[in-house]
């Protein structure tokens, strides 16, 4: 398989850069090949525009196809057969710039058909999977309804219609915590690229129309 993980963070040396490293170490170990594709550090614009909007509907829809940063992005996860997103837990969702990844990158006419069928994926099977560090403890979490919260918002709804017929939401809760507790989470970062497996489709580089 081939991994794709998307990570932001402004620091270079923060936790969530760690996660993603030992992450990809991880998937190595188990024989996948790994891209990384460092937000921050390539300078990627979120900010949506009507560069996207006159671009949206490519292949049905009235526009001319996405600009090159975004046809970029198409590139790589056109050669991965699983997409990783990693992040902090921020103000209780995700931070501007992965927000702005999806609003860009998964354009109409790519992504999805606005008007033919919007709750379906046009693109083939692959593994999602978020690796999310967050400094709440899980049963702060639990208890107050966020972790149900964001498993509706994300798992069934942002990353429920992009063709990951399998995605998986890992919380690596106390991510401010102790040296050993960060190492801890660090091998389950670990645990979790060396634990991916193909899912059915993958490596089909025929377009399919996935449910959500």
């Amino acid at each position: 398989m081939h991994v794709l993980t998307i990570l932001d963070h402004p620091n270079p040396k923060s936790f969530s850069a760690a996660v993603a490293q030992t992450f990809h170490q991880g998937a190595q170990s188990a024989g996948h090949t790994v891209e990384l594709a460092d937000l921050h550090a390539e300078g990627f614009d979120p900010l949506w525009s009507m560069a996207d909007i006159n671009g949206d509907g490519e292949g049905g829809g009235n526009g001319g196809g996405p600009p090159p940063d975004i046809r970029a992005q198409h590139d790589r996860i056109a050669r991965a057969d699983a997409v990783a997103f990693v992040f902090p837990l921020f103000w209780w969702g995700m931070p501007a710039m992965t927000k702005g990844w999806v609003d860009r990158v998964w354009t109409w006419g790519w992504a999805y058909d606005q008007l033919d069928d919007p709750e379906v994926s046009l693109q083939r099977p692959r593994r999602g999977l978020l690796l999310v560090p967050a400094g709440a403890r899980s049963d702060e979490m639990h208890d107050r309804g966020y972790t149900s919260a964001l498993e509706t918002i994300w798992m069934g709804g942002t990353f429920g219609y992009f063709g990951f017929v399998r995605r998986d939401l890992v919380l690596l809760h106390g991510a401010t915590g102790s040296a050993a507790r960060r190492d801890a989470l660090l091998a389950r970062a670990y645990d979790a690229g060396k634990a991916l497996r193909p899912v059915a489709g993958c490596g089909d580089d025929q377009g399919k129309r996935i449910p959500s």
